[in-house]
C-alpha cells in the first residue's frame, strides 16, 4: 500500500494512541480526535470512567507495548511503577486454591491506567506528523453515497462551532458505545454481535498500607468460586507507594447503594470475600480517595468481520470491536496485540487502503476469538448469566478446572497457564499430549 495523506482518529484512549502511533508511519498526517480536556499529568480522565481502578498490560501487551513504544517500560519504573515478578509477587487465590509461587523469570509492572496512558502520550507527542484535537465531538460521519464510502467527520469544537475534516481513513476507537454503531443501524446495516450479561460490578478505592514486614506480595488477587461466591478482590501496589484495592461483582452481587450510604461499606465489602486477606489489611489502611463505581452490564462482541456492506474507509479498533470482560485484564493488551496486527498489515498490504482495512479486520476476529471463548468459558460458570452457549462448553470447564487445581501443585502446568492466561502463548498450548496425560492422570476425572 503506498503512503496515503491523511487519518482521523476518533477517541484518544490507549487503542486511539496505539493506532496513531502505526498509522504514522504510513500516513502523512494523524490526527487524534478526544473528546476530553488534555491530560497535563497522570490524572484519570472523564472519558475513561474505567481509568481509577486496576489495569494490568499482561505479558503480550507489555512486550507489544515496548516494541511499540521503544524504551516505554524503563520510562514507567523511573516515574514511579513497580516491577514485579509474575510469579513470586503474586498472591493468588483461585478457584478454591492459592497458586504456586516460585522464580518463574517473568515480570509484570503495576501501574495505574492513567500513568500508563500519560507515558504513552509523551511518546505520541513526540511524533511530528500527529496532531491531537482535545475537547471535539464527533457529531457525524461524512458519507459519499456513491462509493459508499466515509471520507470524513463533522466535528464540533469547544465553543460548538462545527467543522467538517476529510481524510482518507476513519478509525473509530471510541469504545463501546461508538458513534459507528448508532450511524450504521441508521443506514440499515446489521451488525451481528455475541452478547453475554454478566452484571459487572467493579468498586476501588486507593489506600495506604502501613509498613509490614510480613508481607510478602505486591499484588493479592482473591478470586470467586463459581458458582456459589459472585465477589472477588484484587489489591495491588502501584507508583507512589500507594495501594488500589478493586473489588468485583457478577450479576449485580455488589450493592452500590450500601457503599456509597455507609462509612465502612468498602470494608464491610472486603468482608464477602472467600478469604479475608484484603480485609485484614484494610483494617489498619488509609483511604486516599472515595470509592469508584463502574458497571458493566454486558460483554460485547460486534463481528465486524461477518459485515457484508461495511462502508470503505472505516476501520475499528479496540472496545469499539470487543468489550472483553475486564476482570481478566485482557482488554489494554488485546489492543496492543490490534496494533501490532495492524502494523504488519500496512507494512505488507499491497492492495487498496480497502483491502488493507478488510483484512485488518479479518485479523482481529482471528485475535479475539479465542480469548473471547476463554472469558466466556469463566462467565457462564454461573448459571443465570445470560448468553449464547458453546455446545462444548461443560467439557471447556472442566478441564480449565482441572488446569486451575493443578497449578497449586504442578509448576509445570501452572507454567503453562500463565503463557496462556497472559496471550503469549495459544489456548491450544494447555492440549498438549503432556499436559492432557497429567490432567487424567493427576485428577483421575472423566467427563460425564
Amino acid at each position: 500500500m503506498t503512503e496515503t495523506n491523511k487519518a482521523i482518529i476518533i477517541g484518544g484512549g490507549i487503542a486511539g494512541k496505539l493506532a496513531a502511533r502505526v498509522l504514522s508511519d504510513k500516513f502523512k498526517e494523524v490526527i487524534i480526535l478526544e473528546k476530553d480536556q488534555k491530560s497535563m499529568d497522570p490524572t484519570p480522565r472523564k472519558g475513561a470512567r474505567q481509568g481509577e481502578h486496576l489495569h494490568a498490560l499482561l505479558h503480550a501487551g507489555q512486550y507489544g507495548m515496548e516494541e511499540l513504544f521503544p524504551g516505554i517500560t524503563e520510562k514507567f519504573y523511573s516515574s514511579g511503577a513497580i516491577k514485579i515478578n509474575s510469579t513470586m509477587d503474586l498472591s493468588w487465590y483461585h478457584h478454591g486454591g492459592w497458586k504456586l509461587r516460585y522464580d518463574g523469570g517473568y515480570t509484570t509492572t503495576l501501574q495505574t491506567r492513567p500513568h500508563l496512558e500519560y507515558h504513552i502520550e509523551q511518546y505520541i507527542e513526540q511524533i511530528p506528523n500527529i496532531t491531537s484535537k482535545y475537547q471535539v465531538t464527533v457529531k457525524n460521519f461524512l458519507y459519499q453515497t456513491d462509493e459508499s464510502r466515509i471520507n470524513g467527520v463533522e466535528i464540533q469544537l469547544p465553543n460548538k462551532k462545527t467543522e467538517q475534516i476529510y481524510a482518507d481513513l476513519i478509525v473509530d476507537t471510541s469504545g463501546a458505545t461508538s458513534l459507528t454503531s448508532t450511524w450504521l443501524h441508521k443506514k440499515g446495516i446489521t451488525i451481528p454481535q455475541e452478547k453475554v450479561e454478566i452484571g459487572l460490578t467493579y468498586v476501588s478505592q486507593k489506600f495506604n498500607l502501613p509498613e509490614d514486614p510480613k508481607r510478602d506480595w505486591k499484588i493479592k488477587l482473591i478470586y470467586p468460586n463459581p458458582p456459589q461466591e459472585k465477589v472477588g478482590g484484587t489489591i495491588s501496589k502501584v507508583e507512589g507507594d500507594q495501594y488500589i484495592v478493586t473489588m468485583i461483582g457478577y450479576l449485580n452481587a455488589i450493592s452500590e447503594k450500601e457503599i456509597i450510604k455507609k462509612d465502612d461499606g468498602f470494608l464491610e465489602l472486603a468482608k464477602k470475600l472467600p478469604k479475608l486477606d484484603i480485609y485484614h489489611e484494610l483494617l489498619h489502611a488509609t483511604p486516599l480517595t472515595n470509592p469508584s463505581i463502574y458497571r458493566v452490564p454486558q460483554i460485547k462482541w460486534k463481528r465486524i468481520d461477518k459485515v457484508k456492506a461495511f462502508p470503505s474507509g472505516l476501520l475499528l479498533m479496540g472496545d469499539t470491536i470487543c468489550r472483553i470482560d475486564p476482570v481478566f485484564g485482557q482488554g489494554m493488551s488485546i489492543a496492543v496485540l490490534e496494533a501490532l496486527a495492524l502494523q504488519k498489515i500496512l507494512q505488507e498490504q499491497k492492495g487498496s487502503l480497502q483491502e488493507t482495512i478488510t483484512a485488518f479486520h479479518n485479523k482481529v476476529a482471528k485475535i479475539i476469538a479465542p480469548i473471547w471463548k476463554m472469558v466466556i468459558t469463566e462467565d457462564f460458570r454461573y448459571p443465570d448469566i445470560i448468553g449464547k452457549k458453546p455446545i462444548e462448553l461443560k467439557i471447556q470447564q472442566w478441564y480449565a478446572k482441572q488446569i486451575y487445581l493443578l497449578s497449586t501443585e504442578k509448576r509445570d502446568i501452572y507454567d503453562h497457564f500463565i503463557k496462556v492466561m497472559n496471550l503469549v502463548e495459544p489456548i491450544s498450548f494447555l492440549m498438549k499430549p503432556r499436559i492432557l496425560g497429567s490432567v487424567l492422570r493427576l485428577r483421575r476425572i472423566f467427563v460425564k
